[in-house]
């Protein structure tokens, strides 16, 4: 167990009666969650983190889980004893802010092709041969140690290929296209978000995750235009974006090129409609309770009590249990998240437009709290 009081916050043990929303919850879809990374622990493990539980805390309570799960069915009530049992909330709070802060990603869907056509041009690409990971024994000393992916050329480690030169063609000719799209905006979003959801002209679907990435660090399109004052800070949204880049269609590569950062996917079946991709914790995700986390602080299968306020839905707050199953390079810190909303048009419309302040509330495993 790490140390409570140690990275950047502070801690408060609470009482599940002090977390708005928690007895309104659906504490049974949590477990459900839960139960994808307690069933994968069972063979495998994760890496723990330097804040909260290590994988090998929660280990007992993933097997409690797993025998709760086989022998009874699982409702809302049970499912909130399950997790009142075996664990008490402690709230974060990062030493330089209030509270914590939570985005949302989505899986895209977008129409393709399997092959080119005139229609749909805009490839997505598996990962190169020659892209290889870079780490203390390999990496030359001109690259920066945050550049995870490079290539070998004359010989020489270097910087791999940039979204530009990718685009420009650098990758031509290599049989990496997996499937096609038509627009280039849609393309790049769909990397952004690390996965999509593939909807082909014979009505069959393909669903591609994230494999790999050039090794360039990551610019946002929204900090672009606020830098080049096209946009204002407080309205920059997934949504305010297209809309710019809809309306100043020459423009479009000069403000998306400034993200160096390249994605390589992998195909995957869409074997169950309700489920999202399997991300980093290697379990597909759950709309609305799988959350990324910063994988310095936290291990995944952690739950979280993630209580936001003037969230942009009908409900105008948002108070889920979620489980640590995904991180993201811009997740960065103690009490920072990033919501899994779910597939498609509306989860991308929701996700697009969280960017709240939110109470960050772990779970821990009840004897480590208490001891």
């Amino acid at each position: 167990m790490s140390d409570l009081s140690a990275a950047h916050c502070s801690t408060e043990i609470l009482k599940f009666d002090d977390c708005a929303g928690w007895a309104q919850d659906d504490h049974s879809a949590a477990l459900d969650a839960f139960l994808k990374s307690a069933i994968y622990a069972e063979t495998n493990s994760y890496k723990s983190g330097i804040l909260g539980p290590q994988f090998e805390d929660l280990l007992p309570v993933f097997a409690k889980a797993r025998s709760l799960a086989a022998t009874q069915e699982i409702d809302r009530q049970a499912a909130r004893a399950f997790f009142e049992c075996y664990f008490y909330p402690v709230k974060i709070t990062p030493h330089d802010q209030q509270t914590g802060f939570v985005t949302g990603f989505y899986e895209p869907e977008i129409a393709a092709s399997r092959i080119r056509t005139a229609e749909f041009s805009v490839p997505f690409y598996r990962k190169p041969a020659d892209l290889i990971k870079l780490d203390s024994d390999n990496r030359p000393e001109n690259l920066p140690e945050e550049m995870a992916f490079g290539r070998t050329y004359n010989g020489q480690i270097t910087e791999y290929f940039d979204r530009q030169a990718i685009e420009q063609g650098a990758l031509t000719g290599q049989g990496l296209e997996i499937a096609y799209v038509a627009d280039k905006v849609d393309a790049y979003f769909a990397h952004v978000q690390g996965a999509v959801r593939l909807n082909f002209t014979d009505g069959s679907q393909m669903r591609l995750t994230y494999a790999a990435k050039s090794g360039h660090g990551f610019t946002g399109a929204g900090r672009v235009l606020i830098d080049k004052g096209e946009l204002e800070p407080a309205k920059v949204t997934m949504q305010t974006i297209r809309q710019w880049l809809a309306e100043y269609p020459a423009r479009i590569d000069e403000i998306l090129w400034h993200n160096r950062s390249y994605i390589f996917f992998r195909e995957a079946p869409v074997d169950d409609l309700l489920s999202g991709p399997v991300a980093a914790a290697k379990v597909p995700l759950t709309a609305q309770r799988s959350l990324a986390v910063d994988r310095k602080y936290h291990c995944f299968g952690t739950p979280f009590f993630i209580n936001v306020r003037n969230f942009p839905d009908r409900h105008g707050v948002f108070h889920r249990l979620m489980i640590a199953q995904d991180t993201g390079t811009a997740i960065v810190g103690p009490a920072r998240g990033d919501l899994f909303i779910g597939s498609g048009d509306a989860a991308g419309q929701l996700a697009g437009q969280i960017r709240h302040d939110a109470d960050f509330i772990m779970l821990v495993p009840r004897l480590i709290a208490e001891g």
